[in-house]
């Protein structure tokens, strides 16, 4: 069995990423919640190419909700895929969406189209009472 390739990092080993792979055309959303980012890469039938988190780029605590964190992270999980065009799918409120797809345009893949899939309830659940202090 061959050995996985281990870098330290921060006082713990950290697997090395994949090799590059080639699609011609794939989606990426993106998950923009307030605690934290996650872009994910798949190709045009939803399988996973490559996916990272702000978590997984080394921000912890407050520093996960950064427009900075959210603009590694999206460089992070487009630098192993090599693609010619893309879609982009945003999801969730969070600080980091704008910068995100700043990061996205910056990479140079050319965008087909960017639609917001944020879920919005049609007043759906009874929100909690207000809090008296």
């Amino acid at each position: 069995m061959a050995k996985a390739r281990l870098k330290w990092v921060s006082g713990r080993p950290r697997r090395r990423r994949k090799r590059t792979r080639r699609i011609p055309k794939g989606v990426i959303h993106v998950q923009a919640g307030f605690n934290n980012t996650i872009v994910t890469v798949t190709d045009v039938q939803g399988q996973v190419v490559s996916s990272s988190s702000a978590g997984n780029c080394g921000f912890r605590g407050k520093r996960k909700a950064s427009p900075f964190a959210a603009e590694t992270t999206a460089v992070t999980a487009i630098r192993t895929v090599v693609m010619q065009r893309a879609e982009v799918l945003i999801k969730g409120a969070g600080i980091g969406r704008d910068a995100a797809l700043r990061a996205i345009f910056k990479s140079g893949i050319r965008l087909t189209f960017v639609r917001d899939i944020t879920p919005l309830p049609h007043n759906g659940c009874r929100p909690p009472n207000k809090r008296r202090v």
